[in-house]
């Protein structure tokens, strides 16, 4: 039958396959067969050439797409449902590029292979209509586009053996009556959305970034130019594209200083590496030129492309256009996404955007951003691509997602969101989830000059310090509490009472640290200005002062600790009477100071009346009440009453188990001292093993690298070397030192004392050429960071006479041993044990010397 136009009208053809609209030419017959009388030209392919320039890695990705979208068995009929992969993923991510790769690989296995840019229904509409006029030229000239659409799906509906690729969907139901009037062939979707595409049977696959190998490949082949080759257009062509593809190998390729810091920084996400790439190219300049670029002018680079690139295809424009439509319908979506932003790419606790809004309108706009891949939700978190990050708190006053006033509330309200979640410091149940918040502690407040920080950054800084001071991470609680501080001085001058909290509470990560020689100075400064603002009676004062008195007593200074904690406890008991709690805390630290001068009656009376009025004010079972009890025993130990030590020990350890659990610090600082006082009981055998057993649950507990466990291993360590198992014991003591020096810093007194250990673990190998350099070394260090007249250093003195001695080098070691005397009694007294142990040693020295022969 043939169809002729008629003047003033139109005539279809039966079945709706054709349309001729009025005044056009009269086609003939054979241009209106069927639909599925036509045939495809063979290799019909219209991949567009710039998807797929330059490909990199993906070879899994490759490989998933192949088993989702099985190559048709030649001579198949056309029965059985469409089969559909949807590829999702982050703007940006790759999605196009890899799609256009396997289209490109299987060519020659699917035709015709058609690519249609699939953002819009008018989009769509044209790219099917481009299908019916390659499968039939004549009819572009006489057939308007929603015909040849029809026509174009009534092609598929009907053949076998093609792959559609529908690029950047942004909605499934734009093509829903597409999908649904097809049975049979392959169609692969990409889309940034995640969601909705079960409706088809869809096989989905999530685009992921890319490995550090490939992106490292991917920036040096278009920075460098090397091993591209020209791309053939080949849409509308019966040809394969000619596509630069990467082998894997990376031969040949101009290694570039700091491509791998760039592409870290960029996140893996392949358009940020090829926008940053075609930029290094243009201005010749290197990836770390570009990082500087990155870190000074964050918006003009994200929105760079390079001369000749498509504006459009930046980083900062895609993820726009996304945002667009999230929050057209949800706004709380762009809050909550700058928000996120100030967080680390780390998992996010979801916990941390309590509060934010009514639950079902969080929930819906954290549904909304992962259906757009501009996060990803998991049960208990959310992750966020640091490049989107990066993004969403870069400033632009002509992007309605990035106002510079917006982002400044985003980061007001991530810093309000995290001091609601933060736990207290002192509650080991809670320091899990300390652990979790500190990666976006670190993110906020590394993302931002501390010149903008304000008091709840400076609070949210000093809780962090205080934490990771108590975890013995030093160097890190240091640069929060100095960074506070500052904030705090800046803010509100030297007088304010945060300032001299956030001093006190710099001083004290200092003598944690070690670091006596800037310690003692800011305590006496808080000190100074505790009295003259709040008055010498006051609490926070009286605080200082006992706090003073402790850093004299680390940097052996007892001459000034002593009084100061005498006094302190004296105004306390007047102010605030002998039961409160800081009364009874200074009392325990007098004690303290009294043990150290070997005043053991003084410290032992003390700590047995704070006992009692700890057990008569707080209750037996109080922790305060258990830690008392540990150090008194503690105290009957240093005595050498060693019976009452043990039964004092054994009784606060079950105490403890009882009330605050087997793995509580406390219990396990407990454990330790127990197996110390077997130790000095010469119970070799039940100290070991109560070593070992602490040192296990330490590391389990605590970490590898809490001072807990530190001191656990040295003291594991030495009794080994104390049971003649120096084969365990010196291996241990090498383990112990490296980890503290890495951990705490190569002058920390724990430090030394642990190189002061080894030292002697070699010296009772009889490794004496290692054992006295070692000794000599300790020495050193102790008088430079410690002071000459510190009872470390005595004891490091004392130590190497000997090592002197077993040398057989009398000569060096009486002088050594007779000028450590000297200095044991005038810093220390002539009754202090360690001063009794040196005079006993010259004594053995000078018999020594007398009994050899001459």
């Amino acid at each position: 039958m043939r169809a002729i136009a008629s003047s003033g009208g139109r005539v279809y053809q039966a079945g709706g396959d054709q349309t001729i609209n009025e005044n056009q030419t009269v086609l003939p017959g054979e241009t209106l067969r069927l639909v599925d009388q036509v045939a495809a030209p063979s290799h019909l392919v219209n991949i567009p050439a710039g998807h797929a320039q330059v490909f990199v890695g993906r070879g899994e990705e490759l490989a998933v797409l192949g088993e989702a979208l099985p190559s048709p068995r030649p001579g198949a009929e056309p029965t059985g449902a469409v089969v559909v992969a949807a590829l999702h993923g982050l703007g940006g991510i790759g999605k196009s590029t890899l799609a256009a790769r396997y289209a490109a690989a299987h060519a020659g296995v699917f035709n015709p292979v058609w690519w249609i840019t699939a953002d819009t229904p008018a989009s769509i509409e044209a790219g099917l209509a481009g299908l019916a006029t390659a499968l039939q030229p004549e009819l572009a000239r006489v057939v308007p586009s929603p015909v040849l659409a029809a026509r174009a799906a009534g092609w598929l509906a009907c053949h076998t053996g093609w792959l559609l690729i529908l690029d950047n969907v942004t909605d499934p139901a734009h093509i829903a009556a597409l999908l649904d009037r097809t049975l049979t062939g392959r169609v692969l979707v990409t889309s940034r959305l995640g969601q909705g595409w079960h409706r088809f049977g869809a096989k989905v696959l999530r685009l992921e970034v890319l490995d550090p190998d490939a992106a490292i490949r991917l920036l040096s082949t278009i920075a460098t130019g090397e091993g591209l080759n020209p791309v053939t257009d080949t849409a509308g062509t019966t040809g394969d594209p000619d596509i630069a593809v990467d082998t894997g190998a990376g031969a040949g390729l101009a290694v570039l200083d700091g491509a791998a810091e760039l592409v870290e920084a960029l996140g893996f996400l392949p358009l940020a590496i090829e926008q940053a790439a075609a930029y290094l190219h243009q201005n010749q300049l290197t990836p770390r030129a570009y990082l500087d670029l990155l870190a000074t002018h964050p918006a003009v680079m994200f929105g760079q492309a390079a001369e000749g690139g498509d504006a459009g295809r930046t980083i900062a424009r895609i993820w726009r256009i996304t945002l667009d439509q999230l929050t057209a319908a949800t706004p709380l979506a762009g809050e909550l996404l700058r928000i996120l932003a100030w967080y680390a790419p780390e998992r996010i606790p979801r916990t941390l955007l309590d509060g934010l809004a009514e639950a079902p309108v969080l929930q819906q706009a954290l549904g909304r951003l992962a259906a757009y891949n501009m996060i990803t939700l998991y049960q208990e978190g959310i992750t966020v691509h640091r490049l989107v990050q990066a993004v969403a708190r870069t400033p632009h006053p002509d992007d309605p997602h990035r106002r510079p006033a917006d982002v400044t509330t985003a980061r007001q309200n991530t810093t309000t969101l995290l001091n609601q979640a933060l736990p207290d410091v002192d509650d080991p149940a809670r320091w899990p989830d300390w652990r979790r918040l500190l990666p976006h502690i670190d993110a906020l407040t590394g993302h931002a000059p501390a010149a903008l920080d304000n008091d709840d950054i400076s609070y949210l800084m000093d809780r962090a310090g205080t934490f990771l001071r108590g975890q013995g991470a030093l160097a890190r609680a240091i640069g929060y509490l100095q960074r506070a501080h500052q904030a705090d001085q800046r803010l509100h001058g030297p007088d304010h009472l945060d300032t001299m909290t956030s001093r006190n509470n710099l001083a004290y990560a200092y003598l944690a640290a070690g670091d006596l020689g800037r310690a003692i100075p800011l305590f006496e400064q808080t000190l100074a200005d505790r009295v003259r603002v709040l008055g010498g009676d006051h609490p926070d004062t009286l605080i200082s002062r006992s706090n003073l008195a402790n850093a004299y007593r680390e940097a052996g200074d007892l001459g000034r600790a002593i009084p100061l904690f005498e006094q302190t406890l004296a105004d306390s008991v007047r102010v605030l009477g002998g039961d409160h709690p800081h009364t009874l805390a200074f009392r325990i630290s007098l004690a303290y100071a009294y043990r150290a001068a070997g005043q053991l009656s003084r410290a032992i009376l003390l700590f047995e009346q704070n006992l009692a009025d700890q057990v008569r004010v707080l209750g037996g079972d109080h922790p305060h009440t258990l830690i008392s009890r540990s150090n008194l025993a503690g105290a009957y130990r240093a005595a050498g009453e060693l019976s009452r030590a043990i039964l004092l020990f054994e009784q606060t350890l079950a105490d403890q188990v009882r009330v605050l659990g087997g793995d509580h610090p406390h219990t396990l600082a407990s454990r330790s001292n127990l197996a110390g006082a077997y130790r000095a009981a010469g119970e070799l055998s039940r100290a070991i093993p109560l070593y070992e057993q602490t040192l296990a649950d330490c590391v389990r507990v605590l970490g590898g690298d809490h001072p807990h466990t530190l001191t656990t291993r040295n003291n594991l360590a030495s009794a080994y070397q104390e049971a003649g198992e120096l084969s365990r014991a010196i291996p241990l003591h090498e383990q112990a030192l490296a980890d503290c020096v890495r951990v705490l810093g190569g002058d920390h007194p724990d430090t030394l004392q642990s190189r002061n250990n080894l030292a002697g673990a070699y010296q009772a190998a009889g490794d004496l050429g290692r054992a006295i350099p070692l000794h000599e070394q300790t020495l050193a260090d102790r008088g430079r960071v410690l002071g000459g007249d510190h009872p470390d250093t005595l004891q490091s003195r004392n130590n190497l006479a000997g090592a002197y001695q077993a040398a057989g080098e009398l000569s060096r070691a009486i002088p050594l041993f007779e000028q450590t005397l000297a200095r044991c009694e005038r810093v220390l007294g002539t009754d202090h044990p360690t001063t009794k142990i040196v005079r006993d040693n010259v004594l053995a020295a000078r018999r020594q010397a007398n009994a050899d022969p001459i």
